[in-house]
């Protein structure tokens, strides 16, 4: 039996541990979202900002201001590390007010511990934000997700507003995504020779005829055509045929490609199609856009077409260097080099002075078996400000084909300005200027139409003569959310033949610039090599165009594993 003293005692016990839960309750501090480290955050565009706007406006959803916060843009992913002292986050979500009109349409979603505990579902422009209040206790990480809603990212500017931890003890701290190590699923190539790439290529009757037989293998290798059409030679050494197929008749020819060294032999079947269509299978290379912007050379060019060749890709099927937009003049620019005046007194477009000859630079490309391809705009400027064709259609296509081109990206840009309207024949009428033009000249250009997927294009773009298309915006403003680009690229699937192609951007991998950054520093690519891995599938199985547009100079073993399955790239190129 217990005596009065000890029950005493146990009282005293059991309010004195209330008192200290009491206690331990009161002394919860709150901690916001914006005071983290918002490096950490990542944006589809822009960088995520403090208590304010990705535009660095007041936080507002639907009228209602907030005073505390954090803005930033879709695709969006935050790690939180909370210890397990926090015991609460809320948080108000919604579209920003600052898109005025337009539409941006997101999703807010949150991981604790890899349980996904909240989703706000599509949310849009003037909607009222949704209420977030979870119980955190003993939870480790939290992950604060943004996406787009599987539709254009443009305008999707999101806020997490109001948005705090409560918080006992320590404080949670932003940290960089889980670490995922490469694994290397590409097996090396064997020495003993491999044929790879397509077996089918299109070309006009006397047209110049350019192929670099791509061929994994241990070098030496001696390269061998059978029942090759006159008119074209075959360097047995590189593997390169060259020169001009002398009958004009529109007609398949059969050949058997080559290819012997120490190790073994190997041979192919190749079909040569001479008639109409160009692009027979999804056209392959790099374009410098996402890796060197406005910065781009002659000399970076060339270096890019070397590393295409010691790298392997081309013997893994690339085919063309591209150069984006900025190889023009532009009126004025922050470097004097890219300014001048846009066209000479004959009304010829004149490069700027970090490309002294373009004839030159063609002629090197193709010296190495190579295409080459150009940028240009139907409206009087590019997107970047440099000079576009507008009024010049058919003076500036005849001369990319002196010049030496072989693909041309025509894209929108200020023709937004000159268009009446947005119908379907306004939007398709610089596409079939320029498609016409193409057809005549005595050149090979494959046609690459650039205008982000409106008046869906995928419908009608092979009818004005485009060989590929863009289905929608810039990846580089999406990237992370490459998995809905390919879920709405694929919807398209039944306008994808031979000779054009859905066209759902490049391949942003290994070392890229920043969009929108002035500085633009090279960062590795976001995504985790399976996702890196991912991302190459889908494209090759949507028999998408695959352009590479990192740095070639940059390249590294991980990139060229994912870039150079043989086995995966036969499945785009399969005609």
């Amino acid at each position: 039996m217990r005596s009065a003293g000890n029950k005493c005692y146990e009282t005293g016990f059991l309010i004195c541990i209330l008192l200290v839960s009491a206690c331990s309750l009161t002394s919860a501090k709150t901690v916001w979202l914006s005071e983290l480290d918002l490096s950490r955050m990542t944006a589809g565009w822009g960088r995520p900002q403090p208590d304010k706007s990705v535009q660095s406006n007041p936080l507002r959803i639907a009228g209602r201001q907030f005073e505390r916060g954090v803005g930033t843009h879709a695709h969006s992913t935050m790690y939180v590390d909370l210890a397990g002292n926090t015991q609460r986050f809320s948080a108000y979500v919604g579209v920003d007010d600052e898109v005025g009109n337009s539409t941006g349409t997101v999703r807010f979603k949150i991981y604790e511990d890899a349980k996904k505990t909240f989703d706000s579902g599509v949310m849009k422009t003037g909607q009222k934000a949704k209420k977030v209040d979870l119980n955190l206790a003993g939870v480790k990480t939290l992950l604060l997700i943004v996406t787009t809603a599987e539709d254009n990212p443009s305008y999707d500017h999101a806020n997490w507003a109001d948005a705090k931890f409560e918080v006992q003890g320590q404080k949670p701290k932003a940290i960089d995504s889980p670490k995922e190590e490469p694994v290397f699923l590409t097996p090396k190539p064997s020495r003993k020779p491999r044929i790879n790439g397509a077996k089918v290529y299109g070309v006009r009757p006397g047209r110049p005829f350019l192929y670099r037989i791509p061929a994994t293998g241990q070098r030496p290798i001696r390269f061998t055509v059978k029942n090759l059409p006159k008119g074209l030679i075959v360097d047995t050494k590189k593997g390169i045929i060259r020169g001009s197929i002398k009958d004009k008749t529109k007609r398949t020819w059969r050949t058997t490609f080559m290819a012997e060294n120490a190790f073994g032999k190997n041979e192919m079947e190749f079909r040569i199609v001479v008639g109409d269509r160009l692009a027979l299978t999804p056209p392959m290379g790099w374009n410098h856009w996402y890796i060197h912007y406005a910065d781009i050379t002659d000399k970076l060019m060339r270096q890019a077409a070397d590393v295409m060749i010691k790298s392997g890709m081309a013997d893994c099927g690339y085919q063309y260097v591209n150069i984006d937009d900025c190889w023009m003049n532009i009126p004025k620019y922050k470097d004097p080099k890219r300014a001048g005046p846009l066209r000479d007194s004959q009304g010829d477009i004149l490069p700027n002075k970090y490309f002294p000859d373009m004839k030159a630079l063609t002629d090197y490309i193709h010296s190495l078996g190579l295409k080459a391809g150009l940028y240009t705009s139907p409206g009087p400027y590019t997107c970047q400000g440099f000079a576009g064709t507008y009024n010049h259609e058919e003076q500036d296509a005849k001369q990319f084909a002196e010049w030496g081109f072989d693909f041309l990206k025509y894209d929108w840009c200020s023709y937004g300005r000159i268009a009446k309207d947005q119908s379907l024949p306004e939007l398709q009428k610089p596409y079939r200027i320029m498609g016409q033009i193409l057809k005549e000249l005595d050149r090979d250009i494959v046609y690459n139409l650039c205008q982000y997927g409106m008046g869906e294009v995928w419908k009608w773009a092979e009818e004005v003569g485009g060989n590929c298309w863009r289905t929608a915006g810039d990846l580089g403003f999406e990237l992370r959310n490459y998995h809905n680009v390919a879920l709405r690229n694929s919807k398209h699937r039944p306008y994808a033949v031979p000779g054009a192609w859905n066209d759902p951007d490049y391949l942003l991998l290994g070392y890229i610039g920043q969009p929108n950054v002035k500085e633009r520093p090279f960062k590795p690519c976001p995504l985790t090599p399976n996702e890196q891995y991912s991302y190459m599938s889908l494209w090759c199985l949507m028999a998408s165009p695959l352009f590479f547009s990192g740095d070639m100079n940059r390249l590294d073993e991980f990139t060229l594993n994912v870039l150079c399955n043989a086995e995966m790239i036969e499945v785009n190129q399969d005609r």
